[in-house]
């Protein structure tokens, strides 16, 4: 097993800081800063699938009514169509979109935005959601797994990720931003070409 050298201080910067303030002739407060620690690194992840898959929703939801051409969606995440496809089938596959044939076709959610929670998305998305080496039933070694507390306080945290996940829709999320369509682009597409019209 190998030990990587910053392993220790990672450990160390996410134990919560006191922070000691203290006027003149007042006695110190503390209190435990719970900000996360500067580098992300060690803390669990989704994939760039995921994010991937819930920006093609939000896009679509931005967009509602005409279906979107996967070089516009490309175009507005700096992302390759090839890469886009694959993520793509994960989405048609489990109808959050629908694809549309043909030389005005594209993409479009497969159900109302509403209908569509983030918890399902991530779901869908993520390969696995083994927070432990005790969460894959068939590679652990540990004898305790049975009757371990940290099992099923992980398994706790993790249905608590998704009861949040759960709460949120596409249409909560592309609600949040009046200005959507005009940073992913889409209302440059609507307007005629100069010298047309």
């Amino acid at each position: 097993m190998t030990h990587n050298v910053n392993d220790g201080l990672q450990r160390r910067e996410r134990r919560p800081r006191p922070i000691v303030r203290a006027g003149r002739g007042e006695n110190p407060i503390r209190r435990v800063d719970l900000s996360p620690p500067r580098s992300l690194s060690g803390w669990m992840r989704l994939t760039q699938a995921t994010n991937y898959s819930v920006r093609i929703l939000l896009y679509c939801a931005a967009n509602p009514g005409r279906p979107s051409r996967v070089a516009d969606i490309a175009a507005s995440f700096e992302m390759s169509e090839t890469h886009l496809f694959k993520i793509l089938k994960v989405l048609v596959e489990n109808g959050f979109v629908r694809t549309i044939r043909g030389r005005n076709g594209g993409i479009m959610l497969g159900r109302a935005a509403d209908a569509i929670t983030i918890g399902e998305v991530v779901r869908a998305a993520e390969e696995n959601f083994v927070l432990a080496d005790c969460f894959d039933e068939n590679g652990h070694d540990c004898p305790l797994t049975q009757s371990c507390e940290y099992n099923r306080i992980l398994r706790e945290a993790l249905g608590a990720f998704f009861e949040v996940l759960d709460r949120y829709t596409i249409a909560d999320v592309a609600g949040d931003r009046p200005d959507l369509r005009f940073l992913l682009g889409i209302d440059q597409l609507d307007r005629p070409a100069a010298g047309t019209a």
